[in-house]
C-alpha cells in the first residue's frame, strides 16, 4: 500500500514517514510519551523530521516540546463555546454568558484562584454578589449548593484552579449540571496546561536546562494533553445530552442518531477517522437547539412566526457555535449540509446528489429514522417498519439510495 492509498484508508500519517526511528508507529509514540490521544490529523511529516535521529537526544526533546506547545497553545485549546481568543476577561465573560443562554439561568460567573484568592474573571451580570466559598471548599467538594446558587469546582487532576457559579431559582437538571461540570473540567485542564506551556517554554529557551527536566516537562505536558482530550469527549457527549433535554426528547436522540450513523458508516466500509467524525457530527447535529428556550419544544400548540424562525435557524446557530470550538471544527461541513436533499431541493445551498458530503447524507437518514422512532411530547414513536417504509418512499428525492440500503442492513 503506497502513501496515497494509506491516506485514503485512514492510516495514520505517523506510520508513513521514513524519518521515524523505528518501524512500529505505536512503539514510537509511546517512546515519545505521546500515547494514543494525539489525533492523526496533528501528526505531520514536519513533526517526524523534528524527532528524527539526525538530532541529538536533547535537541529531539526540545523539538518535541516545541511541537506540542504549538499544537496545544491557548489559541487551539481555550476556544470553547461561542467566543474567540482575546483578553482574559472578555473570554471568560463570553463563556459565562453562553452558559446563561444555554441553561436559561439567571447568572453565571467564572472565578479563578490567583495568589491564594478566588477572583472573578467572567461575569454574566454586573450585579453579581460576593460569595463566601473558600479554596478549601472547592478542594473537598466538586459541587456546592447554597440557596439559589450552585458552585462547580474547576480542577486539573485533584487541585482546584477556580469555579463556575450558577444562580438559578430552579434546581439544575442533571444533564445541564453535567454539561457545566464538563466545561469546568475542560477549562480547569486547559488553564493548567497553559501554565505548564509557559514553564516549558522557559525550560526550552534556557541553555542551562538539563535533559532530565525536559523529560519531566514532556511527561507533564503529555499527561495534561491526555486529560484534555478525555474532557473534550466528555464535553461533546454532555453537550449532546443537554441538547436532547432542550429538545424534549424522552431518550438520547442525539446519541441514538450518532450510533446509527456510525453503524451505517461501517456497512458502507468507511475508514475509522471518517466514521469517528460522522459520529461526532451525529451527536452535535442539533447543537443549535441548546440556545433555544425549552418552552418552544414543550408546546403542543401552534408556534409563533418568531418561534418557527428560531427553530428553522437552529442549524446555522449550531454551525456558528462549532466553528468556535476548535477541536470540533472538522465536523462542521457534515452538519452544515445535513438539510440538503439529493434532488437539490434542500438547504442551505441546494446541493444535489454526490455534491452533498457523504457524512451529511448519512446523518440526514440516521436523524430522520431516529426521530420517527422516538417518543416526543406531541406524539408517540412510530413503528420501525413504518418509519423505514416512509424513508424508502423518499429515496432519490430526500435520501441517498446507498445510505438507505445500508440503513436497512443495520436495522433488520
Amino acid at each position: 500500500m503506497d502513501k496515497e492509498e494509506k491516506k485514503q484508508t485512514g492510516v495514520s500519517l505517523f506510520g508513513q514517514s521514513e524519518f521515524l526511528m523505528g518501524d512500529d508507529p505505536l512503539e514510537e509514540m509511546f517512546a515519545l510519551n505521546l500515547g494514543d490521544f494525539i489525533s492523526e490529523t496533528l501528526i505531520s511529516e514536519d513533526l517526524a523530521k523534528k524527532i528524527s535521529i539526525t538530532a541529538n537526544k536533547k535537541e529531539r526533546l526540545q523539538n518535541q516540546l516545541r511541537e506540542l506547545i504549538d499544537i496545544y497553545s491557548s489559541k487551539n485549546t481555550l476556544c470553547v463555546l461561542n467566543f474567540t481568543t482575546g483578553e482574559e476577561q472578555a473570554i471568560y465573560t463570553s463563556i459565562a454568558k453562553s452558559i446563561v443562554q444555554m441553561l436559561e439561568v439567571e447568572e453565571c460567573n467564572i472565578h479563578l484562584i490567583k495568589d491564594g484568592q478566588i477572583l472573578p474573571v467572567g461575569l454574566s451580570s454586573e450585579t453579581a454578589k460576593s460569595n463566601d466559598i473558600s479554596i478549601k471548599d472547592l478542594l473537598h467538594n466538586e459541587i456546592i449548593e447554597k440557596e439559589d446558587y450552585t458552585y462547580i469546582s474547576m480542577r486539573s487532576t485533584t487541585m482546584p484552579v477556580g469555579m463556575i457559579e450558577i444562580k438559578s431559582a430552579r434546581k439544575l437538571e442533571e444533564d445541564f449540571t453535567e454539561l457545566v461540570m464538563s466545561i469546568a473540567n475542560l477549562l480547569g485542564t486547559t488553564i493548567t496546561l497553559q501554565n505548564e506551556v509557559e514553564l516549558t517554554n522557559n525550560l526550552i529557551n534556557s541553555s542551562e536546562t538539563p535533559e532530565i527536566e525536559l523529560k519531566q516537562a514532556r511527561t507533564e505536558l503529555t499527561a495534561l494533553i491526555g486529560d484534555l482530550c478525555d474532557y473534550q469527549q466528555n464535553f461533546v457527549e454532555a453537550l449532546a445530552s443537554a441538547v436532547d433535554r432542550k429538545g424534549q426528547y424522552t431518550v438520547s436522540h442525539s446519541r441514538n442518531t450518532a450510533k446509527l450513523a456510525r453503524s451505517i458508516c461501517k456497512k458502507l466500509g468507511l475508514n475509522e477517522k471518517t466514521t469517528d467524525l460522522i459520529y461526532y457530527a451525529g451527536l452535535l447535529q442539533n447543537i443549535g437547539k441548546i440556545t433555544l428556550s425549552e418552552k418552544i419544544f414543550a408546546t403542543n400548540g401552534k408556534l409563533s412566526p418568531e418561534e418557527l424562525q428560531k427553530i428553522k435557524n437552529h442549524t446555522n446557530i449550531g454551525v456558528n457555535l462549532l466553528m468556535n470550538i476548535n477541536f470540533l471544527s472538522e465536523v462542521v461541513p457534515y452538519i452544515t449540509y445535513q438539510t440538503e436533499r439529493v434532488d437539490g431541493s434542500g438547504t442551505p445551498e441546494g446541493l444535489k446528489g454526490q455534491s452533498i458530503p457523504l457524512g451529511s447524507r448519512i446523518i440526514a437518514v440516521a436523524d430522520a429514522y431516529s426521530a420517527m422512532t422516538s417518543d416526543r411530547p406531541y406524539r408517540k414513536a412510530m413503528d420501525s417498519d413504518k418509519a423505514f417504509e416512509i424513508i424508502t418512499s423518499e429515496i432519490n428525492t430526500k435520501w441517498d439510495k446507498d445510505v438507505v440500503n445500508a440503513l436497512s442492513q443495520v436495522i433488520k
